[in-house]
């Protein structure tokens, strides 16, 4: 594999407010687990991209907000080449800011393996 191919650049990101929208008012592909929830589209664009919900609502300090962020962009970045053409968020529930960091691996994995084969159905 390319070096390339395993990069988490701005073209990897749902960006606009609009982009976020789409996904949010009718996603195809729903998985979720007690402290995350994963929805995901089918994209328009050729590869992959991931938005990320983490309010300070459900996730108090900041610290652990961006660490989550840290994790779930770096889980994604590594899973990206396994997943079809989807417009994916990620969003933070309760508890999420409790997980070590592979116990939030280990999920993350088992989503995006759910959320592939949802999206290749």
């Amino acid at each position: 594999m390319n070096a390339r191919q395993y990069c988490f650049n701005k073209s990897s990101r749902l960006l606009s407010s609009r982009d976020f929208t789409v996904v949010f008012d009718n996603p195809p592909f729903k998985v979720s687990h007690p402290q995350l929830l994963v929805l995901a589209k089918h994209a328009n664009t050729p590869q992959s991209r991931l938005g990320l919900v983490i309010g300070k609502k459900n996730v108090k300090h900041a610290v652990h907000r961006n660490r989550l962020k840290r994790l779930i962009r770096e889980s994604f970045r590594l899973k990206q080449h396994n997943l079809p053409a989807i417009d994916a968020i990620v969003l933070a529930r309760r508890g999420a800011d409790t997980l070590s960091n592979a116990e939030l691996f280990s999920i993350l994995d088992k989503l995006w393996t759910r959320v592939a084969r949802k999206a290749t159905k």
